[in-house]
């Protein structure tokens, strides 16, 4: 199949999403809403939405024969270079999907392993990614698939002169699963290894949705420099720092955020990055607060959790990004002096978030807001632990304070 070259300039692409009885219109748009967003990630244009009601999606195209007629007329005559489905694409979907459109053609799944390919540094994190991608591929083969001739060695095969080209693919890619889980457990060991050499210090992990600050915030409570973007999964290798509060020393994790529709070969695969949540003492579970949809980021994140065995961790919601949150009442701002305005916080306190989420604390990462606040019960929370861990150690609390 010949695509269209993007030489010298930004690859475009449209995007396609279904409504149905399980997912409104509205519901629809918060999802296109974040795969543009996902798709910006991966340096895509998007250039436009196309959006059709169905009961159940059709099973050969995903979506009906006439809005794809209409998809094809405009990418043909707009040049666009890329289509991306909301949803995941059947293997027969995809196939028919592009041999009509003759596009490259994407879903949510492929398109989150790419943007994760292309971020991924350490050698765990690129194991994991790898071994996701072809778990998905491996059902997806077809002959439009069909690349990895150099993987091959020589047109001589096992299964003789008389093996087909996808069944050669297909076992290599399983030959090359198997030795990536090998890889793995290897590198699990090592990091299992790592993770008790750090001795006795308590654990806090920093968990949330994709893009709701969690490096910025690492970054201020460690005095580091964590790489951090306004983009989604900004950060896929777990960082630890050693952070001290007050006298008291522990260490801070900052781990790959969550997101709505997470390919589950990436779930399985990135399990092992995780276990510094599922081996923390307490995990600082930071939301979006000024993101329309912040409570279903936090019913994600929850979900996400329980699936990996982590959902009965002592937590401690952290709201983020109060200084963009979308219409304070007017008495919760105030002037102090030449500063700019500061968020008051009483009435958030009182709100139903504090109450059904407590303990809740909310700031701002980025502009310093409320930050003494949260160190403070951060500090009350990991002093608890340490003392029920080693009670003759009172000492250590009734040292004068130090800021670390």
């Amino acid at each position: 199949m010949k695509l269209i070259s993007t030489k010298g300039r930004q690859e475009t692409c449209v995007i396609i999403g279904l409504s149905h009885q399980g997912q409104s219109a509205e519901k629809l748009e918060e999802f296109l809403e974040e795969l543009e967003f996902l798709a910006h990630t991966a340096g895509i244009k998007t250039v436009e939405r196309f959006t059709q009601h169905l009961d159940v999606p059709n099973p050969k195209t995903f979506i009906g024969g006439g809005k794809l007629e209409q998809v094809k007329e405009y990418v043909e005559e707009h040049k666009i270079d890329t289509v991306i489905f909301d949803d995941d694409l059947t293997p027969s979907q995809m196939r028919n999907v592009e041999k009509m459109l003759k596009r490259k053609i994407y879903d949510r799944s492929l398109l989150i392993l790419d943007i994760f390919q292309a971020r991924a540094r350490t050698s765990q994190a690129k194991t994991q990614v790898e071994l996701a991608r072809y778990e998905y591929l491996l059902p997806r083969l077809t002959r439009m698939w069909t690349h990895l001739e150099r993987q091959r060695g020589g047109t001589s095969t096992r299964g003789g002169a008389g093996e087909k080209e996808i069944e050669t693919d297909r076992r290599i890619i399983r030959d090359r699963i198997t030795l990536l889980k090998e890889k793995l457990v290897k590198i699990d060991k090592q990091m299992h290894t790592q993770r008790k050499h750090r001795g006795s210090l308590v654990r806090v992990a920093l968990v949330g949705y994709t893009n709701v600050g969690k490096s910025t915030l690492m970054n201020l409570l460690s005095k580091s420099e964590v790489f951090a973007e306004n983009k989604l999964f900004a950060t896929l290798d777990t960082t630890v720092r050693k952070v001290v509060v007050k006298n008291l020393p522990f260490l801070l994790a900052d781990t790959v955020g969550f997101i709505r529709k997470l390919p589950h070969s990436l779930v399985e695969s990135f399990k092992s990055t995780l276990d510094e949540v599922r081996e923390a003492d307490l995990l600082m579970h930071v939301v979006d607060i000024s993101h329309p949809q912040f409570e279903d980021h936090i019913r994600t994140v929850e979900a996400t959790l329980a699936e990996i065995g982590a959902s009965d961790k002592p937590t401690l919601l952290v709201f983020n990004k109060i200084d963009a949150f979308p219409e304070p009442p007017e008495e919760e701002w105030k002037w102090e002096g030449e500063v700019k305005p500061v968020l008051r916080f009483a009435d958030l306190k009182k709100s139903w978030m504090a109450k059904k989420h407590a303990p809740a604390i909310f700031i701002s990462a980025a502009k310093k807001l409320n930050m003494d606040e949260l160190k403070e019960v951060v500090y009350e929370h990991a002093k608890s632990i340490h003392m029920e861990r080693y009670p003759y150690n009172h000492f250590l609390y009734e040292l004068p304070p130090e800021e670390g």
